[in-house]
């Protein structure tokens, strides 16, 4: 039996690495290509392309690299016709997965999707292609089941991944340090870290009794990081998320995974983010939700603080982060952390286990 997996994200490709394992377990005679990143190879994945040249953030961003874009869909699918798989799984990736999942619906492949599209904040006509061309729709939030209900259309849901990656990763111990630990997540691509994390690390001296760590990403190498940082006072860790945040005493988080992350560690958190203007503004006009940070949207208010482009200041990440840095504030906002840890916690047991159940039964 063979498996082609296309996944462009990093977040995307850890879930896509935990699935392979469980896979692995019940069925040791699959072959397994994909388009991802190290955890897959890891997992002794053959990795035809890796995720570093895939990532493009943004509505310009995405412009500029249109061309780029067309090359790898069209790698992609002579990939997968020298492959010619039982099932294609395709991992988050909406605006190029989608794509694929056209061409191998034609080609009369059976297609899982893993991770859905965010129909739910933008680009609802999306259902219309889910629903003529992949196979299973496997969710990871409850609230996602509901919605692909009312638009007549079954999903699968077993959970929230994130949570093996929490028990894989809690072995490990935290960093000590004589200071309390404040962590800076700019994000995983270029765009983003060149605009944010300036921004994040222009309160350090405001907290001479803190210790400060940028989280960062192996596609980008030591010395990207110092030129942006400088000769503000912290550290680097690479590739070392869970670590970094059991270890922190508060976080500054670009939005996205990590914040949720954050959330299931409760670890306090500001939510920051900043794009191009053009991206900004065709973003305003097309997303129909309140919220960016998966925290506050899982729990339809406002938990976490959100500074979202104009409000990403100094002083505004000064006062989000004394905020949370008050055991008061701390407290309250790990009470509302354990409602979100119940939503994504079907059961006691592993979400990744049961996907690759479901996926070796329905195949």
């Amino acid at each position: 039996m063979k498996i082609f997996i296309i996944t462009g994200e990093k977040s995307g490709d850890m879930h896509a690495a935990n699935l392979v394992k469980e896979i692995k377990c019940l069925n040791k005679n699959l072959k397994i290509k994909a388009w991802g990143g190290d955890r897959l190879i890891n997992e002794g994945v053959d990795v035809i392309k890796h995720i570093n040249s895939l990532s493009f953030m943004g509505f310009l961003e995405v412009l500029k690299n249109i061309f780029s874009i067309k090359e790898n869909l069209d790698l992609c699918k002579r990939n997968i016709i020298d492959f010619n798989p039982d099932l294609i799984l395709l991992v988050d990736y909406a605006g190029f997965n989608l794509r694929i999942a056209e061409f191998a619906s034609k080609k009369n492949y059976k297609v899982y999707y893993y991770i859905s599209p965010k129909l739910w904040a933008w680009k609802s006509s999306r259902i219309k292609a889910i629903k003529k061309y992949i196979t299973k729709m496997i969710v990871i939030f409850p609230f996602e089941k509901e919605y692909y209900k009312k638009n007549n259309y079954e999903v699968e849901y077993f959970g929230n991944p994130l949570i093996d990656e929490l028990n894989i990763q809690k072995s490990k111990s935290i960093i000590n340090s004589s200071k309390s630990i404040i962590s800076i997540f700019p994000g995983s691509r270029f765009q983003e870290i060149i605009k944010i994390l300036p921004l994040m690390l222009s309160i350090i001296d405001d907290y001479p009794n803190h210790k400060f760590i940028v989280a960062g990403v192996s596609s980008f190498n030591l010395d990207f990081y110092k030129k942006i940082i400088n000769n503000n006072e912290v550290d680097i860790v690479f590739e070392d998320s869970y670590r970094i945040l059991r270890s922190s005493k508060a976080a500054l988080i670009t939005s996205g995974t990590a914040s949720l992350e954050a959330a299931l560690l409760n670890v306090p958190q500001v939510v920051c983010y900043k794009t191009s203007f053009f991206s900004y503004f065709i973003a305003k006009y097309f997303i129909r939700i309140k919220y960016i940070s998966l925290v506050n949207i899982l729990n339809d208010k406002s938990i976490v603080s959100e500074l979202i482009q104009f409000k990403l200041t100094k002083e505004n990440l000064l006062n989000s982060l004394n905020d949370i840095l008050n055991k008061k504030n701390a407290s309250k906002l790990k009470v509302d952390y354990s409602n979100t840890q119940k939503m994504l916690a079907l059961n006691e047991g592993s979400p990744s286990k049961d996907i690759a159940n479901f996926i070796l039964k329905t195949i």
